[in-house]
C-alpha cells in the first residue's frame, strides 16, 4: 500500500446465531451486538485514548430497522466513544466488513486518520437478505444480468454446470471436512479466543449469556448429507451440507497507523499489504475472489506461491473449490482454512470479512514461519474481495518480500 503503513491491532467477533425465531440472538438488536464487540476492543486494548479513533465504519447488506441509521455513527455512540468521533454505514452485501476495513485503511495510509474501527453486522433473523429490496426490472427485461443473479444459491449451481471438475462429490466433502476443522480447533480452545460473550433475552426463559456459535454440526459424515435435497434446483448439486447457514453475528476490528500503534504501545498482529475489489458475471458470482486475489498478489508483488496462509469465506463449498482450483491448491490444503469456515460456523454476511482477519491474526500468532498470508471472499451480484496480510512475528517482517514484473494485461 502507498503512504503509511498501517496494521490490524485487534479483532473480535461475538458468537454467531442461527438466523430463525429460536435463534441465539432472536430478541437481541443487530446494533446492540456491534456494540458489544467495539466495547470489548477497547477494554482489551486500554492504552488507546478514545478519542483518537478518527472513525468508525461499520458494514451491514441489509441498512434497515434496527441495522439502519448510520451504524457507524449510531453504533459509536451507543458504545461510548466520545460524540467527536464520527462515523459512517457501508454496504457490499457479503464483503461490507472487508470493505470497511480496507476503506479506513486508505485512510489512514493517506494521513487522514491514525486510528479506525470497522466491521460489520448482519441479523439475516430480523433481516432476510433482500426483504423489502425492489430491484429493477430493467435488469432482467434487458437481460443485464441473468434471473439467477438475485438468488445466491443458484448461482453456485451455475458454478457446477460451468466447471465439471467441480463435482457435488467434491463439494460434500468439502462440507464435511469444514465442520470437522471447526470442531477440532473448537475442543483445542482456539475458537473461544476470538468471541465476545454477550448476554441475550428471551421472553420465556430470561436472561443467558451467549458464549458460543449455534450453527456447527459436529460429527457431520458424508453419508449423513448423501441424499439431502438441493433446495436451489431439483436434481442440482448444492446442499444445506456445502452452503453457509442463515446467521446473525458482528465483527469488529481496531486499525492504526503503525507508527501510531507503537507510539501507544499496541502489539500489531498482522500489516496490510494490499487490497482488491473485482467484479464478475453476476450469473457465477462465486468467482469473484479470484481476479480480486490476482489483482491483490499483483499489487503487493507477491504471487500465490508466497502465500504462507488461506482464510477463504466458504458462501458455498462450489465457490471455495473453484478458487483453489484456479489457484492450484489441492481441496485438503493445510493452509486453507484449518479451523473450518462459514460452513460450519455461518455467514452473517457483512460481518463475515472481519471474521477472516481475526482467524488469520491468530493463526499468524501461533506460527511466526507464517509470511504472507491473505483474506478473501466471493460477493452478492458478482463481485470478489482480497486483502494480503504480512505477519509481525516472521523473522523478515517488514524487509523487501518477493517481487513481480507481470502485469494486470499479463493475467
Amino acid at each position: 500500500m502507498l503512504g503509511r503503513r498501517v496494521v490490524f491491532v485487534d479483532g473480535a467477533r461475538t458468537p454467531f446465531g442461527r438466523a430463525r425465531p429460536d435463534g441465539l440472538f432472536a430478541h437481541s438488536r443487530a446494533d446492540d451486538l456491534a456494540v458489544v464487540v467495539i466495547r470489548e476492543l477497547l477494554r482489551r486494548n486500554p492504552d488507546l485514548p478514545p478519542h483518537l479513533v478518527g472513525e468508525v465504519a461499520l458494514a451491514a447488506t441489509s441498512q434497515v430497522g434496527d441495522q439502519g441509521l448510520t451504524l457507524g455513527r449510531t453504533v459509536a455512540l451507543l458504545a461510548g466513544l466520545p460524540q467527536q468521533v464520527p462515523g459512517y454505514a457501508i454496504d457490499r452485501m457479503c464483503a461490507g466488513a472487508m470493505t470497511a476495513t480496507t476503506q479506513v485503511a486508505a485512510q489512514i495510509a493517506v494521513g487522514s486518520i491514525d486510528v479506525a474501527i470497522a466491521g460489520g453486522v448482519e441479523h439475516m433473523g430480523h433481516h432476510p437478505l433482500g426483504a423489502g429490496a425492489d430491484p429493477n426490472p430493467r435488469f432482467v427485461a434487458e437481460k443485464l444480468v441473468d434471473a439467477d443473479a438475485l438468488v445466491m444459491g443458484a448461482t453456485a449451481e451455475n458454478l457446477h454446470d460451468r466447471y465439471p471438475a467441480l463435482t457435488r462429490e467434491r463439494a460434500d466433502a468439502y462440507g464435511v471436512a469444514s465442520q470437522r476443522r471447526y470442531e477440532a480447533a473448537r475442543l483445542a480452545g482456539r475458537i473461544d479466543a476470538d468471541i465476545v460473550p454477550v448476554a441475550v433475552r428471551d421472553p420465556e426463559r430470561g436472561w443467558g449469556l451467549a458464549t458460543a456459535d449455534e450453527p456447527p454440526r459436529p460429527g457431520t459424515s458424508l453419508a449423513d448429507i448423501a441424499d439431502l435435497p438441493t433446495p436451489f434446483r431439483p436434481g442440482g448439486r448444492v446442499t444445506a451440507a456445502t452452503s453457509s447457514p442463515l446467521t446473525d453475528g458482528a465483527t469488529a476490528c481496531l486499525l492504526a497507523a503503525e507508527d501510531v500503534a507503537l507510539q501507544l504501545g499496541l502489539a500489531p498482529r498482522m500489516r496490510m499489504l494490499s487490497f482488491a475489489y473485482a467484479g464478475v458475471d453476476p450469473a457465477v458470482m462465486g468467482v469473484g475472489p479470484v481476479p480480486a486475489t490476482h489483482r491483490a498478489l499483483h499489487q503487493a508483488g507477491l504471487t500465490i506461491e508466497d502465500i504462507d496462509a488461506i482464510e477463504v469465506n466458504e458462501a458455498f463449498a462450489v465457490q471455495v473449490l473453484a478458487l483453489l482450483d484456479e489457484l492450484g491448491i489441492p481441496d485438503d490444503a493445510p493452509s486453507v482454512n484449518p479451523d473450518g469456515g462459514a460452513i460450519a460456523v455461518g455467514h452473517p454476511l457483512a460481518a463475515s470479512g472481519v471474521r477472516l482477519m481475526v482467524q488469520l491474526a491468530r493463526r499468524f500468532e501461533a506460527d511466526p514461519s507464517l509470511r504472507y498470508g491473505l483474506t478473501t471472499m466471493c460477493v452478492g451480484l458478482g463481485q470478489g474481495g482480497t486483502v494480503v496480510w504480512e505477519n509481525p512475528h516472521h523473522p523478515d517482517y517488514g524487509q523487501s518480500g518477493p517481487t513481480t514484473t507481470e502485469t494486470e494485461t499479463d493475467r
